[in-house]
């Protein structure tokens, strides 16, 4: 089927496709379009990757704009949101626009009107939704991109209620659902009343294998010779295979998996004995300018381990790196100049970035639910296979596992290159995910009674598959009470059928994209400040009682599902649970660390780990300065409660180090994190921050010096400076490095930099006119040229002497570097 013979589709765009090389449509895009998905039937497509998905989307979404309607792309990632817009931009010149929303979860995205593709998260369309995007009611057309991923637990329930809300908003919706080869891909169908198309086709052939010994043995009873000397590593040989068997004049890139971030790191490192010596010169040349941007990135041992393989043509990619360090890396591994990246299996579900060689070296990573090391499942595995192959590049793609003897070899064969991809299975039902998601539901108006709420959830994955009708209803009912109980809903029970409204608090909790529980931890921990002395906010009961994370009990019966009472009914007396004599005492103070242990003690935010010898550094840190943290500390004979507590300071001192200027390197080294890792608890603690400023506005008995101080603490985080830099450092293009450097050159303001003598502006900033004059102009100076202008040198000298002493030594990298 020529793409020119489609009908439905702007005029052109079957041409465009054909000049693009698209002579003929793959058999699973022919399937779709033989079963209506240009004439806006539903659609499940469980197709392998690089199998042509995202066409078969674009058909659907075409079309549908077409016919005068809208279309949503939603994306597990948002690196892949970028991706995919930069990709269907090439449509506009059909008159078809193209938007991505991946921004603040508290905006309604009005400007996304106007676009006829839009492209987004789950997490931000469900963001979307909760604060009444008035286009949602105009879509005709939603894709859903890897939607196996209603599997992972984290992840999956908002995907799952997203698309349900969706179908609900729009009946006669045209859904589209895009995913890998898994084991129930029907019941995906049945459940979004959708045809099926399921096909194991690819268009470059995948062989699949073991290497034991001296060859590997493939999937088709093929074998192909790469013998391993005594003493050589199985992973290197391996790699030097691909990249010694040249194809259209080119040696074969590899894409090596390992189960943790330093075995990646390990990996990369030992690798550049092999890629090094097997580039040219001009490789080495342009793989030099790349070290040196991947070094300015961040100041850290992490990005100078990175530069330092990138320089040699090995890298390694991990969650750990700075956004910018991850696309840097992908984007010279796609154009061949990377020959070889260490990855963990994150990057399996990610971002285009295929080989012609993946290496799965460990199929086993540690777990500690299950206790050790427990095996991949298949469909992750199938994931990283899937890497194999790069259409237009390579005619073949090999995926090898690494045995070292011939009953795992055995095993590797049976469990993974033969096994069929599990089925995926719904997440709904575990209690955090459904807290968050029930409140939304009442407080978008998607159901105002329980039996409106369970009729609702009917539609989800979950009610397709369970076989247990009554055990839905029980979660949602103990999730009700936690939710009246904290003051986020109101139940009203006279009558045959039980109404169910959100209240105020309740509604700004689910507009900020709050977990319940962490909004009731918050205002709990912003209550003790309050001057009038008063109960918790957020009670629902005559007594004033307030339920907060830690007044949870479990239900013995059934340890996947938390009961909740009010704290301390029918609760032995138990003087260990009494915390130190000082806790509660007297208000504390509200300090940025008081502020940043608060959230970083929400299930919104992924503590830090403690480490051997953490406990007791902590504990001595939190009885020093217990009287800054909002709460009673957990007596230590309350070993989880504890813990937590002390993992959430370890993670609140991370970020006090960010805001007090402490170089990027000097906190990766002290908490044991990558930039990336700094980054993602920054921001996360932000956005928390910002919905705890929003919180403290809309409470009452929360005085309006506590909000000041949370915005402040918040503010400080944003750029990353002490309390003097926070005028500054707001100037655009100054970040936190040159905000220190201004400053000790007697620059202090924003009004400063209007006035002050450009030769000192000039010197403090290391004579970089450019930057120089671009923040002179964002400041508002009247005329910020600095033609014929020479830097101060005792600025220059007085700024480096005052950031090198505050601990912003030269290279220094800030998020408000890159904002």
């Amino acid at each position: 089927m020529e793409p020119s013979s489609l009908s439905g589709l702007p005029a052109g765009v079957g041409e465009a496709l054909e000049a693009e090389g698209v002579a003929e449509l793959y058999p699973p895009q022919e399937a779709a379009v033989e079963a209506g998905v240009s004439d806006g039937e539903s659609l499940v497509a469980a197709v392998p990757t690089a199998s042509g998905k995202t066409l078969i989307a674009e058909l659907a979404m075409l079309s549908s704009v077409e016919r005068g309607g809208k279309a949503l792309y939603i994306v597990p990632l948002r690196a892949l949101a970028s991706e995919k817009k930069a990709e269907f931009e090439r449509w506009e010149e059909f008159d078809v626009t193209v938007g991505v929303s991946t921004g603040n979860y508290d905006s309604d995205g009005e400007w996304l009107a106007s676009r006829d593709i839009i492209v987004a998260t789950s997490e931000k369309v469900d963001s979307l939704i909760r604060n009444g995007a008035p286009w949602i009611d105009d879509l005709t057309c939603v894709v859903s991109d890897e939607v196996h991923l209603v599997d992972d637990s984290h992840r999956g329930p908002t995907l799952e209620v997203t698309l349900a809300k969706l179908r609900k908003v729009n009946p006669g919706l045209q859904t589209v659902a895009l995913s890998a080869t898994v084991g129930n891909a029907d019941v995906i169908a049945d459940w979004l009343d959708a045809e099926l198309v399921e096909s194991d086709w690819r268009p470059i052939e995948l062989h699949t294998g073991v290497h034991f010994g001296n060859a590997i043995n493939f999937d088709d009873g093929s074998q192909r010779e790469v013998p391993v000397e005594r003493g050589e590593d199985q992973t290197a040989r391996l790699v030097a295979d691909a990249l010694d068997t040249e194809e259209d004049g080119q040696g074969g890139s590899s894409l090596v998996f390992v189960n943790s971030r330093r075995n990646a790191e390990s990996s990369a490192r030992k690798l550049t004995d092999v890629t090094g010596p097997r580039l040219t010169g001009d490789e080495r040349d342009r793989l030099r300018e790349l070290a040196e941007e991947i070094r300015g990135v961040s100041d850290t041992d992490t990005s100078e381990d990175l530069a330092d393989a990138v320089e040699e043509g090995s890298a390694f990619h991990h969650a750990g790196l700075a956004s910018e360090h991850r696309s840097l890396v992908e984007d010279a591994f796609r154009d061949r100049l990377i020959k070889c990246v260490s990855v963990t299996p994150t990057l399996a579900a990610g971002v285009n970035t295929p080989a012609r060689r993946v290496i799965v070296r460990d199929w086993r990573r540690y777990d500690g639910e299950f206790g050790g090391m427990k095996p991949l499942d298949v469909l992750e595995v199938h994931q990283m296979c899937g890497r194999a192959g790069r259409p237009g590049l390579d005619p073949y793609g090999e995926a090898v596992l690494l045995a070292n003897n011939a009953d795992t070899r055995e095993e590797l064969f049976e469990r993974y290159v033969w096994a069929e991809a599990e089925p995926v299975r719904s997440k709904l039902a575990a209690e955090p995910a459904l807290r968050t998601h029930v409140l939304a539901t009442v407080a978008s108006g998607f159901a105002a009674t329980r039996d409106g709420l369970l009729s609702f959830l009917d539609n989800t994955l979950y009610a397709t598959q369970t076989d247990d009708e009554g055990r839905l209803a029980a979660v949602t009912d103990s999730v009700l009470d936690y939710l009246e109980v904290n003051g986020f809903v109101e139940r009203d029970r006279d009558g045959g059928s039980e109404g169910l409204a959100a209240t105020g608090i309740g509604h700004t909790v689910s507009r900020l994209y709050l977990d319940p529980m962490s909004a009731a931890e918050i205002l709990d921990g912003l209550r003790t400040v309050a001057d009038d002395g008063s109960g918790p906010v957020g009670s629902a009961d005559a007594d004033g009682e307030f339920v907060a994370a830690d007044d949870l009990t479990a239900d013995a019966d059934d340890p996947g599902f938390t009961t909740y009472t009010r704290a301390g009914e029918d609760e032995p007396d138990d003087p260990a649970s009494e915390g130190p004599a000082s806790a509660g005492d007297a208000a504390p103070a509200v300090t940025p660390l008081g502020l940043y242990h608060l959230v970083s003690r929400t299930p919104d935010t992924y503590e830090l780990y403690l480490k051997s010898g953490d406990r007791e550094e902590y504990t001595e840190v939190c009885y020093e300065r217990e009287a800054e943290l909002l709460g009673d500390t957990p007596s230590e004979y309350e070993d989880v409660r504890f813990e937590d507590w002390l993992a959430a300071l370890k993670t609140g001192r991370l970020l006090e180090d960010w805001a007090n200027e402490v170089d990027e390197d000097r906190i990766a080294e002290r908490y044991g994190v990558g930039p990336g890792d700094i980054r993602g608890k920054v921001d996360t603690a932000e956005w928390l921050l910002r919905a705890a400023e929003t919180l403290a506005r809309d409470v009452e008995g929360i005085d309006g010096d506590t909000v000041v101080q949370v915005r402040e603490a918040r503010k400080r985080l944003e750029y990353g400076v002490r309390e003097e830099l926070l005028d500054l450092a707001g100037v655009r293009n100054v970040g936190r490095k040159r905000a220190r450097r201004l400053y000790e050159a007697g620059i202090e303001s924003r009004a400063d930099l209007r006035e002050a003598d450009k030769a000192v502006v000039l010197g403090a900033l290391r004579g970089r006119e450019r930057t120089a004059e671009r923040i002179l102009e964002n400041a508002g100076r009247e005329d910020p040229s600095l033609d014929g202008v020479d830097p101060d040198s005792s600025a220059s000298a007085a700024a480096t002497a005052g950031a090198d002493a505050d601990g912003d030594g030269d290279g220094q990298a800030s998020l408000g570097d890159f904002g």
